[in-house]
């Protein structure tokens, strides 16, 4: 019997278009990153495309308006962030001596009492290097300053953004159509199974992201107003920012509660201050780990912390930014396929045989 059988020829054949393809994602990793990210934003905004054109909205409408609000929500983050960090710079600038003398005043003499080290905080060492950083430099003329000596690099930019919604509109626009002509190609043997591997992976994947999104929305108004009743006035930009971080565990809190710790410690000129910031993360803690995240993602997903940062450093580290907006996506599809693996595992002779 020849091993070359047409089947296994055609199988080989196929093997290697699908490594030949994955090296091809490789090295036009930079490329297809706006297509990705576009693929990406187009998976969350489908369902309100389908929701508006489901009440007579024309299809190409209903993708503007969406995209439209997606631009508004971006553009009114950014410029509720910018003004506040920017000015929260300034004053940073002129209470680092008070950071330091505080810093020789308590943690100084705890490191030498607890680990015999002796330190001098230098409060003009570390203001002249706060101050060429970040000090009295005008960060848009440095923008500006930076993008006349790098021209071609804007001009890729530019390029990636004009990209983006173009790319997101044609998506959004033909999403269905696409759908169907990708399952069209699927081996009429393998149609059954593909499709509902296919139907599983999404139906996990869109809680995971939507419950997500609920939680970072939630914990971002949360901590806004919380830090707010603290009375610290960089309350709104690290609320948003650490409700937006949420979204990789334990360290988009551990970011956030950093910054917050140190904005109070800048701010606020006894300890109460810093216990109520830290009483208000470990409320938040309390609230995302036993109620957001198990009504509103579910435990039934199973896209265990974990496996999540481990994706996120995995497909990063091999493709670049495209690997990151890869890595969830991936991540469920590996955790379908896990399953199913699993299931089959267990009802093979190999395992049920004594």
């Amino acid at each position: 019997m020849s091993l070359l059988t047409p089947q296994r020829v055609q199988a080989g054949l196929w093997i290697g278009f699908g490594l030949l393809l994955l090296v091809l994602m490789y090295l036009l990793a930079p490329v297809l990153a706006p297509f990705a990210l576009a693929g990406i934003i187009a998976y969350l905004l489908a369902p309100g495309v389908d929701w508006l054109a489901r009440r007579r909205f024309p299809r190409w409408a209903a993708v503007f308006l969406m995209i439209l609000l997606a631009v508004l929500v971006v553009l009114a983050l950014l410029l509720t962030l910018i003004p506040v960090f920017r000015q929260e710079m300034t004053a940073l600038q002129t209470q680092l001596p008070n950071l330091v003398s505080k810093l020789n005043a308590y943690v100084a003499p705890k490191l030498a009492e607890w680990f015999n080290m002796n330190i001098q905080f230098d409060s003009q060492f570390l203001k002249q290097i706060f101050t060429e950083q970040v000090g009295q430099e005008d960060f848009v003329a440095s923008v500006i300053a930076r993008v006349r000596t790098g021209g071609v690099a804007l001009l890729g930019v530019v390029g990636v953004l004009v990209l983006i919604p173009v790319v997101l509109f044609y998506l959004l626009l033909d999403f269905h159509a696409i759908r169907d002509r990708i399952e069209e190609l699927i081996p009429r043997r393998w149609h059954g199974q593909t499709v509902s591997f296919i139907a599983e992976t999404d139906a996990i994947l869109s809680q995971f992201l939507r419950g997500q999104l609920s939680v970072m929305l939630t914990l971002a108004v949360y901590y806004s107003i919380a830090l707010s009743l603290t009375g610290s006035p960089t309350a709104l930009p690290i609320g948003i920012l650490t409700g937006l971080l949420i979204f990789i565990p334990y360290v988009g809190y551990a970011l956030g509660l950093t910054l917050a710790l140190l904005a109070a410690v800048l701010q606020f000129s006894s300890w109460h201050g810093i216990a109520a910031v830290a009483v208000v993360y470990g409320l938040g803690q309390v609230l995302e780990g036993f109620f957001l995240t198990p009504r509103l993602v579910g435990e039934r997903i199973g896209l265990h912390p974990l496996a999540v940062i481990f994706a996120l450093l995995a497909f990063g580290q091999v493709f670049g930014f495209f690997g990151v907006l890869l890595a969830l996506p991936a991540s469920a599809v590996l955790l379908v396929g896990l399953k199913r693996l699993k299931a089959a595992y267990l009802a093979s002779d190999f395992y049920l045989q004594a």
